[in-house]
């Protein structure tokens, strides 16, 4: 958790608690579980607990709204970035709920949902009617999960709905769902860490056309571990050639040598709303 973000797409991030259970290929590698060990916390899987926070934590977002409220500006909020809110566990509820209730209480802050569950929108969201300032997301790393996810997305209200496409493990064709499909935001972003998958580009400039000719704002986030150029200073770094594509090769650079540019300059469109 925490004020001022590195996470590129948002300000702030709260968590309401630690923890999850994979669901899917782009759980495979996850960083939220890699860091959660690394403080000495096991906190992943059905069976194991979850770590929730004091009332002092809580109190962090309402500071962040009031000071986005003496700006006159707003501010994004990433919630939940080591968990997921609408894991279906029973003993998540009462800390939904008080969620819910900071949500409406902090009318300055756009609060970015992002879910791999989103078929339980209808059972977690609050049934008294919908918060202005939610901004509904869910994953879709490949072609299955959208086709799988972003209906279920689609069809709950929200003042934004958005796809993370990271990390990026194939195709998509998301033009259904963009503009007045639906989707009004696209992020996408290749897999870090030393076991990451390699993200192709042109599917990551695929994902950018399809915007553009849609007019949906399009983030791009990082190319990670792998990136489609030869680094800049000397040194050992390993190469490889994509499945059937000698053509494309790319380099293990690591996130920060990789950067996030694509096609000569950076992504950072955002959609704008009026509360």
């Amino acid at each position: 958790m925490g004020k001022n973000s590195k996470i590129e797409w948002t300000h702030h991030t709260f968590n309401p608690w630690w923890g999850c259970v994979k669901v899917s290929p782009a759980c495979k590698n996850c960083y939220a579980e890699t860091w959660a060990r690394r403080v000495g916390e096991q906190l992943w899987g059905g069976k194991s607990e979850r770590r929730f926070f004091s009332d002092r934590h809580w109190l962090e977002p309402t500071k962040w709204n009031r000071e986005a409220r003496e700006n006159r500006e707003r501010r994004r909020v990433f919630c939940a970035s080591m968990a997921d809110v609408f894991e279906a566990r029973a003993e998540l509820n009462p800390w939904r709920e008080r969620l819910w209730g900071l949500i409406n209480a902090t009318e300055c802050l756009d609060w970015l949902l992002l879910t791999k569950r989103p078929q339980n929108f209808s059972r977690y969201l609050p049934d008294s009617g919908r918060m202005n300032n939610v901004w509904l997301g869910t994953t879709v790393e490949n072609q299955r999960w959208a086709d799988e996810r972003i209906p279920k997305l689609v069809d709950a209200e929200s003042s934004v709905h958005f796809l993370s496409c990271e990390p990026l493990l194939g195709p998509l064709d998301l033009s259904p769902w963009l503009g007045a499909g639906g989707i009004d935001w696209v992020i996408a972003g290749g897999e870090s860490g030393g076991k990451a998958r390699p993200t192709d580009p042109r599917w990551v400039q695929s994902l950018r056309d399809q915007c553009l000719a849609s007019g949906v704002a399009f983030h791009f986030k990082q190319w990670g571990h792998w990136a489609p150029h030869q680094p800049s200073r000397r040194k050992r770094v390993k190469e490889i050639a994509l499945a059937g594509e000698s053509n494309i090769r790319l380099w293990q650079l690591g996130k920060k040598d990789a950067g996030r540019e694509l096609d000569g300059r950076t992504w950072d469109q955002v959609p704008t709303t009026e509360i």
